[in-house]
């Protein structure tokens, strides 16, 4: 606002002001917001601390002031050319040459500047930053948002799983969210994440994460109750199988789902389409075959369509929180890790209870035609092989 009324002396004088009442940084931060370089800014710093020196009875000595547009000019001007070149080689495939010299490698800012200088441009590693900037790139990290190609009925089972568990909620049956978190190294291993610790005492971990052959590795299934928010994790010291799934939601239904519910008459699962508990999979039927007879509740499955693994609901409202509890810790035994997950809590009220599962599940097994077709499966009409229900056999 005050720039045109300004000559370069009073916006030099301005800029140094604004920086020394800034403080450490004030320099950089005027920059950022002015375009005014710092070395104008330490200038105006030098003339404003000999000003603030001279005796108020003696006039302050001449001081230059520059004709407005006097000044070095800037690159972009000077080298109208710098700009496209820059960006061919920053984006070499949609913007320039695929047989770029910077195809293959990394592109820092000083392997940007030798190549700009190869090009006949005078530019250093920071003019280079300045110019990315001018250019609207910054650093980034590649981002997980491509899922594939998206089935046709993708959202049509969505709405139609919402609706289902909107339905269970309402006739007070439960409906839960099911999945296998991925295997954990089981030892003194790096663990992602920071934590407070003293300074220069970092916790030691393990150079390097070989697989220790009696500690071996951790999976946690876990199942989600959707309506009250509360959790069950079943550590696993064995396979990941559906013997061992299905296992993990009987337990859930022992130590917390038949106290929640006792008057429930069905269960309703929501899982991903593959692994221990897939669409496709013989074994997790049968199994859930024999937890319906156990438990003489009706059991519906609904998978999610393939490609959405991440929105599933245990995913972001349990499973993420186990994570950020034991970031930065190395998950030392199966106890502590059932420890750091039942210690798990958020700010909405979830609440998780955990148990070490150290049952043996072989891999492998077989399930013959005659074994699935004793299962009581009935598929629905909109993608059986998504939507199913097994009934007891008692």
């Amino acid at each position: 606002m005050l720039r045109s009324v300004m000559d370069e002396r009073v916006t030099r004088f301005w800029a140094a002001a604004e920086a020394e009442v800034l403080g450490h940084g004030g320099s950089a931060i005027v920059t950022a917001a002015t375009g005014i370089r710092s070395k104008r800014i330490w200038m105006g710093k030098r003339d404003l601390a000999e000003l603030s020196g001279t005796p108020p009875t003696e006039k302050p000595k001449e001081q230059r002031i520059r004709r407005p547009g006097a000044g070095r000019k800037r690159l972009v001007d000077t080298d109208p050319m710098v700009l496209a070149d820059l960006q061919s080689l920053v984006d070499p495939v949609t913007r320039g040459d695929p047989m770029s010299p910077l195809r293959w490698t990394t592109k820092s800012t000083t392997k940007l500047a030798d190549e700009l200088r190869r090009m006949g441009h005078r530019v250093g590693p920071r003019t280079v930053a300045a110019l990315l900037k001018h250019l609207g790139y910054s650093l980034q990290a590649p981002r997980k948002t491509t899922e594939g190609r998206q089935h046709p009925d993708r959202n049509a089972q969505f709405e139609r799983i919402n609706a289902n568990v909107k339905v269970f909620q309402e006739l007070g049956q439960p409906a839960i969210s099911v999945d296998t978190k991925k295997k954990e190294l089981v030892g003194d291993f790096k663990n992602g994440g920071r934590e407070w610790q003293p300074k220069g005492e970092p916790v030691p971990v393990r150079v390097h994460d070989f697989v220790d052959k009696d500690l071996g590795k951790a999976a946690p299934y876990g199942i989600y109750d959707i309506q009250r928010n509360e959790g069950w994790v079943s550590v696993g010291t064995d396979h990941d199988t559906s013997e061992f799934a299905v296992d993990s939601i009987r337990q859930w239904w022992r130590r917390m789902g038949r106290r929640a519910y006792p008057d429930a008459t069905e269960l309703l699962i929501t899982a991903d389409g593959g692994g221990s508990n897939g669409y496709r999979t013989r074994l997790w039927k049968l199994e859930l075959q024999g937890l319906a007879n156990e438990t003489g509740l009706r059991i519906q499955v609904m998978h999610l369509p393939p490609g959405t693994s991440k929105w599933n609901k245990i995913e972001h409202r349990m499973f993420s929180h186990v994570t950020q509890n034991w970031r930065g810790r190395p998950l030392e035994s199966v106890e502590t890790i059932v420890n750091l997950i039942g210690s798990t809590t958020t700010t909405s009220g979830l609440r998780i209870k955990a148990a070490a599962n150290h049952k043996k599940y072989p891999a492998g097994r077989k399930v013959s035609d005659e074994e699935l077709a004793a299962v009581s499966l009935e598929h629905d009409s909109f993608h059986g092989e998504w939507n199913y229900a097994i009934d007891p056999n008692v």
